[in-house]
């Protein structure tokens, strides 16, 4: 699934390719994937005439400001891709949405899993009230509102391990399996820790390391260890500067130990017992 980096990636590769251009209509091939309006008909001529005036990112959301005031939504889910592409371009069997645009260019949403959505929210209407998913958000890991105070304040809450907490958007919004992976990894807790017996002295230790590993993935524009590629088509370059995530079985990049792997919540969870504990 792609994760805050990889839907940062998409967001700012978006930001420059699909401003200001007029949508001259689209093709929903799947109408499930629109989840609002209910009406293919609808979706179609409320975006027609309009343009993008800015691409937004909230948590793993991607959200289009319109120039008519209103706002197109955008989550990936599993296996989501939106790709910039020539309308004549033969269409990719999992396309579900062609967004069609002046000079003959679309936004095409491929989507081999089908739980990626899109919404299309009018103008004047709160976007949380038709993306409902919004409210339910943390404060992202770069806001200024992420704070040492802050992450403490949720986690010792919880009486789950830090490994799952960490994968609760309620807790912090963006961050899935592979970064929370990483993250651990670089701050030395181990994925089993209980949130409530974890040291407040880890804490600053492990906002840092979220930080620190999501700007990372953004730099090199993503993790590609399944199917996610930017708006041009081109693959995320951070799956080889991985310390822990997708290693199993493999050595420690720092002490050499083997690299584990077990079961939490039903996720993968990757770590050094070594440097991690």
């Amino acid at each position: 699934m792609p994760e805050l980096p990889e839907v940062e990636t998409v967001r700012r590769g978006l930001n420059q390719l699909t401003l200001n251009a007029e949508m001259t209509g689209g093709d929903v091939l799947l109408p499930r994937t629109i989840a609002y309006p209910f009406s293919i008909e609808e979706f179609i001529k409320n975006i027609q005439g309009s343009a993008i005036v800015s691409w937004h990112r909230r948590g793993k959301y991607l959200l289009a400001e319109l120039t008519n005031s209103s706002w197109l939504g955008v989550h990936l889910r599993m296996t989501g891709q939106l790709l910039w592409l020539n309308q004549d371009e033969p269409l990719h069997k999992h396309t579900r949405v062609r967004l069609l645009f002046e000079n003959n260019q679309e936004l095409r949403f491929i989507d081999q899993r089908t739980f990626g959505q899109m919404w299309y929210v009018p103008g004047g209407v709160p976007v949380e009230s038709i993306i409902t998913g919004l409210a339910k958000l943390a404060v992202d890991p770069f806001s200024p509102e992420f704070t040492v105070e802050y992450l403490a304040n949720k986690l010792q809450k919880s009486r789950r391990p830090i490994k799952t907490a960490l994968l609760d958007q309620s807790i912090v919004a963006g961050l899935g399996n592979i970064y929370a992976d990483e993250a651990l990894f670089k701050s030395g807790i181990l994925p089993t820790t209980i949130c409530t017996e974890l040291h407040e002295s880890k804490i600053e230790p492990l906002r840092t390391a979220m930080i620190d590993v999501l700007s990372a993935s953004i730099a090199v524009g993503g993790t590609t260890f399944s199917n996610f590629l930017n708006v041009k088509g081109v693959n995320g370059n951070y799956g080889g500067e991985a310390w822990v995530y997708n290693r199993a079985s493999e050595p420690c990049k720092v002490c050499g130990n083997v690299i584990q792997r077990i079961k939490l919540g039903g996720r993968s969870s990757h770590f050094c017992d070594q440097c991690q504990n």
